[in-house]
């Protein structure tokens, strides 16, 4: 494709896509059954996610993506998952990789996702992954697992340990490995395990997969933020190698794990959101056999849903704030502080085991009905108790917060 051929950057409001997030719940709910079973997205939903660009979201302007703000992207995120968690923890995790693009020349970006279905998915190494150094790009091998979204992607990323030719890494001035990461055709994988048995978030078919000595031309193989980060750098410190930064905007002096942290944890909200509006509606039409009056009718109900719409509301609110003060300071300053990016591990961690709650509420409230799962409460359950299992949710993130509020200094990894 000719770059001149490419569309423009995406130019929305943040009311605009949020527009196009609620208008897609009513499709995605009443897919989310086969969503399941076909452990990924139909073709259907596919089609309704392109068509809405919900996977261009965090693309750079420049590749012919939207360069949203985080705080839009998360409220986007959540009304997705209000209808189905999986397909909103695939657009979650593609943005996120998307954000590559910023760091790669841009011919290679515009060319990567100038097609209008392009996708990057990633997953997380299962062993040693190795890119050795050769004649124009780097050697690749490795395997990578949890490629949520790889069964829609055109394009999948694996983070490898730089190493010499005999395998030995390479390792920086303070004795951390040196790491990029390798993007490139989904069609040159070889996939390991496509089972993906798993009793939440089934349908984002997180594969195995794997790729021996591939090449990998030098424009494909980055190092964006978050990458080859120091367990330990003062608060002060600039973590990440901005010399490879090829775009301006303040998004991309976000980290991927802090687009995660505001992509999954706007997951568990809207699946909660989902889960406690079917209870309201259960409420106001079963009685419990155990019983003589309705659901809304018991003292314990009313307060329980109190309680539950305060958490996600104030979740939200804390996390909306949390992410738009970030992201205005950001864009004042350059540079995403040590600060915002504790507030933003906190308000994220703490927002999912919220969620949780309400789910696990929704769930014993609403009886045997519950278990059945032709009704909208076990799966969206089992959905979250995967979200919770995923390391952005590790109750260790709360550790690290409050050691930075001690005054200690922290694992910065996961801030």
């Amino acid at each position: 494709m000719n770059p001149s051929d490419l569309p423009p950057g995406i130019v929305a409001a943040p009311a605009d896509w949020i527009a196009r997030a609620r208008a897609l719940t009513p499709l995605l709910d009443a897919a989310a059954p086969r969503i399941e079973a076909a452990k990924g997205l139909p073709a259907d939903v596919q089609d309704a996610l392109f068509d809405a660009q919900m996977f261009r979201m965090l693309l750079p302007r420049a590749a012919g993506g939207a360069e949203l703000d985080l705080p839009t992207f998360a409220e986007v995120v959540f009304d997705i998952a209000r209808g189905d968690a999986s397909a909103a923890w695939s657009v979650a995790q593609s943005n996120g990789c998307a954000m590559a693009a910023a760091y790669m020349p841009a011919d290679a970006a515009r060319a990567m996702f100038g097609a209008p279905r392009a996708v990057l998915s990633w997953g997380f190494p299962q062993g040693p992954c190795r890119a050795v150094a050769v004649d124009g790009g780097w050697r690749v091998s490795g395997t990578w697992g949890f490629g949520s979204g790889s069964r829609h992607s055109t394009w999948l990323g694996g983070h490898c340990t730089v190493c010499a030719a005999d395998g030995t890494p390479q390792r920086k001035a303070d004795g951390s490995v040196v790491e990029r990461t390798a993007l490139f055709p989904r069609d040159a994988v070889r996939i390991v395990d496509a089972t993906w048995d798993v009793i939440g978030l089934a349908g984002t078919g997180s594969d195995t997969y794997a790729v021996t000595d591939l090449f990998v031309p030098a424009a494909h193989c980055v190092v964006p933020r978050g990458v080859g980060r120091d367990l330990q750098l003062p608060p002060d410190a600039v973590p990440d190698p901005e010399t490879e930064r090829r775009e301006a905007g303040p998004l991309y002096r976000f980290s991927p794990t802090a687009v995660y942290q505001a992509g999954f944890s706007a997951v568990a909200l809207g699946i909660a959101r989902a889960m406690l509006d079917a209870f309201i509606e259960l409420a106001g039409r079963k009685t419990p056999s155990s019983g003589s009056t309705l659901l809304r009718d018991s003292a314990v109900i009313q307060a329980r849903v109190a309680v539950s719409e305060a958490r996600i509301a104030s979740m939200r609110a804390w996390l909306g704030q949390t992410l738009a003060a970030s992201w205005h300071a950001c864009a004042a300053t350059g540079t995403h502080a040590y600060e915002h990016r504790v507030a933003m591990r906190l308000a994220s961690t703490y927002a999912i085991g919220e969620a949780a709650k309400v789910a696990r509420d929704t769930y014993a409230d609403a009886g045997a009905t519950a278990i059945f799962a032709a009704n909208p409460f076990e799966r969206r359950l089992r959905d979250m108790h995967a979200v919770t299992q995923q390391i952005q949710s590790n109750p260790l993130h709360l550790q690290s917060a409050g050691q930075h509020y001690l005054g200690m200094r922290p694992s910065t990894r996961f801030i």
